[in-house]
């Protein structure tokens, strides 16, 4: 499983250096504007979501912010590489540039922390967390997330203080298939190897991490 970790890093090393040297020239006070206007009412005017319906966007890492808004809106006959319907809507009206502006602005912002929730999971949460089950073949979720769920900077994104209930959901949907806009299915990959409790576990303990 490291060689595959190891793999899509160097896959996606190109066009991650360019996603990299386009965030450092996005322009954050447009993105407020347009946060604003087009995802407060979801995510916060700070990129802290009021519920967990909606991710927390507060401190995420900017290239993957930039990712995933790209991968909800389908453009010249290219089917949305990540399909809902309340975020195509909302994306349909912005560029390129539009997009990176917006995840520098949310990047920039300080995410209000989680807490795990659950005593009964916990110690399953941090063993899958830290060591994963090499016998099933599952990583460890801080091999590409790091120890303390920050991510890795243009490569994997934050999960530390992310509401439970959506990670849970994220992971359920690699699970099934149901969300496959991961480069080369690695997390579909790890999360179809993964039971519905470690599932919970493993996004509970995510949650108190910072």
């Amino acid at each position: 499983m490291r060689g595959i970790v190891t793999l899509v890093a160097m896959i996606a090393a190109g066009s991650i250096g360019a996603q990299a040297q386009d965030s450092a020239r996005a322009d954050v006070a447009k993105g407020q504007a347009i946060a604003a206007k087009t995802c407060a009412a979801c995510h916060g005017p700070d990129g802290n979501s009021p519920t967990a319906a909606f991710p927390k966007l507060a401190g995420q890492i900017p290239e993957y912010l930039q990712k995933q808004l790209d991968n909800f809106k389908a453009a010249a006959g290219r089917k949305a590489e990540r399909e809902n319907p309340i975020m195509a809507g909302m994306v349909a009206p912005l560029s390129a540039e539009d997009m990176q502006n917006v995840a520098a602005y949310y990047a920039g912002k300080q995410q209000q922390p989680g807490a795990a929730k659950n005593k009964e999971t916990l110690e399953l949460g941090r063993t899958l967390w830290r060591a994963g089950n090499i016998s099933r073949g599952l990583p460890a979720c801080a091999g590409c997330h790091g120890a303390t769920g920050a991510g890795v900077p243009a490569q994997y994104p934050r999960i530390a203080g992310q509401y439970a209930e959506y990670t849970e959901a994220q992971l359920k949907a690699f699970h099934s298939g149901g969300r496959s806009n991961d480069p080369n299915k690695i997390m579909r990959t790890i999360a179809q190897k993964m039971t519905d409790e470690e599932i919970r576990a493993v996004a509970d303990y995510a949650a108190g991490l910072h």
